[in-house]
């Protein structure tokens, strides 16, 4: 048998000392020029402290144009010994506390918001279909801006591995830049990199290949990969599967499986605007604890590296099988680290049995308020307000305040929507 108590040696010789991963979950802690903050330091402190031997960090991003939200880190240039200073607190908040803290870098594509770009950038000029107008209608990437993107991914690995991250995850999930590639509902692009699912899956393959060559054979690189986008004619599980086959011919070293995007946010276990389109899949796995575990089933049959699933463990009974069974060999947990930053030592100690589901109690209110309603407004209201729990407590962990248990989800929604729009405002040098 596997538990969550044992370690893992990776295939870049990494060895990570428990099976548990602090999964990537975006801060909003930049400064007004997007560089690491103390608030950073103070909260992956505390994460680190309790007790996960990996720690992904939130989005990072290589293009600061293109941010998923203004408080992002962002390496985009030559850096500053002020700014490689800063990162390298970042890193030490983790390792001084004997974990792994690998870096996620990411660009956020379309899913870029209006507020930080009023035109994103996409493979195509499709636009999000989300209502509230807080997205605007992309340009399509030329071949020429796809260079830079695969460019600027090496650097940020680059820059990373320099300042002291022990590790570095691609981000190609969630309907960011490298997942619309991958999604044939945002890829119309009749070139090299659009129409095949080779050519589609060019760039996420491309910028793997181009980092490992940067960093070296020792330093652990993770892909995060979606195993199904959840929309009909979207980027299905057997699209995922072709590109782990791919990817098995490549040298990462943890593939972190997920699922979902802004238009089907699976990976918060929440409903889109339009039905969760899944293939092949019963109700009795839909309704297991991990949303994406019957996907990392079928991916670990064919799976030459180690698989980290995220999304929905809260059970160390499941987290045990999940490893014992082959289907995965780390454990994600996001969400409940937002309130209960010891829960990895709890769960490691046995000191609890299972982690506390908030989600599940999060409502902006009863019945045809809740996050069931048949308004789409109201269901989106309902999911941008969960999302705003988590940010908060987010805030409070980095300025040392203690974690809130309950919030009213309106009044965070509110806060949050504030909080955004000023940290907006206060970009500089952009």
């Amino acid at each position: 048998m596997t538990a969550i108590n044992d370690p893992i040696t990776l295939p870049c010789g990494a060895t990570l000392k428990n099976r548990l991963c602090k999964a990537a979950m975006t801060e909003g802690l930049g400064d007004d020029h997007n560089r690491a903050t103390e608030r950073h330091v103070t909260l992956y402190q505390r994460w680190a402290r309790g007790g996960a031997g990996l720690l992904l960090t939130g989005n990072i991003m290589v293009d600061r144009r293109y941010l998923e939200r203004p408080g992002n880190v962002a390496i985009d240039g030559p850096q500053t010994a002020e700014q490689m200073a800063a990162l390298g607190r970042y890193a030490s908040a983790a390792t001084e506390h004997g974990a792994h803290i690998w870096a996620q870098i990411s660009h956020a594509g379309r899913q870029s918001p209006k507020i930080v770009a009023t035109e994103p950038v996409g493979p195509s000029a499709i636009e999000l279909a989300l209502p509230g107008g807080q997205f605007g209608r992309p340009r399509a990437l030329s071949a020429e801006d796809i260079e830079d993107v695969i460019n600027r991914f090496v650097e940020a690995a680059r820059v990373v591995q320099e300042a002291g991250f022990t590790g570095v995850q691609i981000h190609a999930a969630h309907g960011y830049l490298v997942s619309e590639f991958l999604n044939p509902l945002t890829n119309l692009r009749r070139d090299e990199w659009g129409g095949s699912l080779e050519n589609r899956a060019r760039l996420l393959l491309r910028i793997v290949s181009s980092v490992r060559d940067k960093v070296g054979p020792d330093f652990p690189i993770s892909v995060k990969l979606n195993s199904s986008d959840f929309q009909k004619g979207g980027f299905s599980l057997e699209d995922c599967l072709q590109v782990v086959r791919w990817l098995n011919d490549t040298s990462i070293d943890l593939l972190e499986i997920s699922g979902g995007n802004y238009e089907q946010p699976r990976m918060m276990g929440i409903e889109g605007m339009e039905p969760v389109f899944e293939e092949g899949i019963s109700a009795s796995t839909r309704a297991r604890e991990a949303y994406f575990i019957a996907y990392a089933e079928r991916i670990a049959e064919i799976a030459t590296m180690p698989l980290l699933v995220t999304g929905g463990f809260r059970s160390r009974a499941g987290m045990d099988e999940a490893l014992t069974s082959g289907a995965a060999d780390v454990i994600g947990l996001g969400r409940p680290l937002c309130v209960d930053t010891a829960l990895p030592e709890q769960l490691l100690s046995g000191d609890v049995a299972s982690a506390h589901s908030y989600e599940k109690e999060l409502a902006i209110g009863p019945g045809i308020l809740g996050p069931g309603s048949g308004i789409p407004l109201i269901k989106a209201l309902n999911g941008f307000g969960a999302m705003a729990f988590f940010y908060q407590n987010i805030f409070r962990l980095a300025d040392g305040l203690p974690a809130k248990r309950k919030m009213a989800l309106l009044p965070a929604f509110i806060k949050h929507q504030s909080h955004e729009a000023k940290a907006a405002k206060a970009l500089k040098g952009r």
